[in-house]
C-alpha cells in the first residue's frame, strides 16, 4: 500500500513540475532571450548578453507606438477597473433578495462567458457602425471588455455575499443606522479584501484582453494588439525585452493588489479584536 502511495505522489509531482514547466517555460525563455547581446537573434543559442534591447525600446524607432499602446491599455484597464467594482457591488446587493427576471437577467450576463470573444467584438463594432458612433478604446472597446469582466464580478460578488453574516446589518439598524450607512460603514468595510479581487479582476482582464479590443478600439491600438502587431514586423530581441517588462509591470500590479488585501484584512482583524477589547 505504501509502495503504491509512493508510485501515485511521485506521477502527480512528475504532472504537476510538467504543469509548470508548461504554463511558465515560455514565459522564463522569451525572459531569458530579452537579454540577446546587440548581435542576437530571436532563437537560441545566445549570443552574447546585456540589456541592448531594453535601451533600444525607450529610443525612437519604428517599431510601433508601444508606450502610447502602454498609456492606453493602463487607462483603459482603471476604466474597466471601477466600472466593474461600482456595478458588480450594485449588482450583488440587488441580487440578495429575488425580483422579477432575475434569472433571466443572471443567465444573460453569465451568457456573455461563452460566446466566443471575437463575436462580441465583431458585434459592438457593429452596432457602433450602425448607430453611427465612432469606435474607440475608451467607448466600443470599453463596452466591449465590461462583457468580460462583469460576469466574473458578478460571481464573485455572488460568493460573497451567500457567506455575509445578515446579523451585522441587523445590528446596525438596531442602532438606527440608515440603509446607506449600514452599507457604507458595516458592508462594505467587511467585504473590502473581496473588492480589491473584483478590483485585480477587472484590470488584469482589461489590460490584457485581445479579442475583445481586436475590432473595437478604432485606429489607436491597445498594448496587446501593438505587440500583435509588432509580430508581424519586428524581428529583433526587442519584442521580448517588451514581453518581459510587460510580464514584470503585471506582476508588480498583482503584488500590489495582494499587498493592498493584506493591508485591508490587518486592519480589519486589528479593529474587531480592539471592539472585542472595548466589551471585555
Amino acid at each position: 500500500m505504501q509502495e503504491g502511495r509512493s508510485r501515485s505522489f511521485y506521477i502527480l509531482a512528475a504532472f504537476f513540475a510538467l504543469f509548470i514547466l508548461f504554463l511558465y517555460g515560455p514565459t522564463i525563455t522569451i525572459a531569458i532571450l530579452s537579454f540577446q547581446g546587440p548581435k542576437g537573434g530571436l532563437t537560441f543559442p545566445m549570443n552574447g548578453v546585456s540589456l541592448h534591447w531594453f535601451h533600444d525600446l525607450f529610443e525612437q524607432q519604428a517599431v510601433g507606438d508601444i508606450w502610447g499602446s502602454f498609456r492606453r491599455s493602463f487607462a483603459l484597464g482603471l476604466m474597466v477597473m471601477v466600472t466593474t467594482v461600482v456595478i458588480s457591488v450594485m449588482a450583488g446587493l440587488a441580487f440578495r433578495k429575488r425580483f422579477w427576471g432575475s434569472g433571466i437577467l443572471f443567465y444573460l450576463v453569465i451568457t456573455s462567458l461563452i460566446i466566443p470573444s471575437i463575436l462580441v467584438s465583431l458585434g459592438v463594432g457593429l452596432i457602433f457602425n450602425q448607430l453611427g458612433f465612432d469606435i474607440h478604446w475608451t467607448t466600443s472597446g470599453f463596452g466591449s471588455q465590461l462583457t468580460w469582466t462583469l460576469p466574473f464580478g458578478l460571481l464573485i460578488m455572488f460568493a460573497v455575499f451567500n457567506r455575509f453574516d445578515k446579523a451585522y446589518e441587523e445590528a446596525a439598524r438596531d442602532l438606527g443606522a440608515t440603509s446607506w450607512q449600514t452599507i457604507r460603514y458595516v458592508v462594505l468595510p467587511i467585504i473590502a479584501p473581496s473588492l480589491i479581487g473584483v478590483a485585480l479582476f477587472g484590470f488584469t482582464l482589461s489590460y490584457d484582453e485581445f479579442a475583445r479590443t481586436l475590432l473595437t478600439s478604432g485606429s489607436y491600438n491597445t498594448l496587446p494588439l501593438e505587440i500583435f502587431g509588432m509580430t508581424t514586423n519586428v524581428t529583433s530581441p526587442v519584442l521580448y525585452a517588451l514581453g518581459t517588462l510587460t510580464t514584470v509591470f503585471s506582476l508588480l500590479i498583482i503584488g500590489a493588489f495582494l499587498l493592498i488585501a493584506y493591508s485591508a484584512r490587518r486592519r480589519q482583524a486589528a479593529k474587531g479584536s480592539n471592539a472585542g477589547d472595548g466589551m471585555v
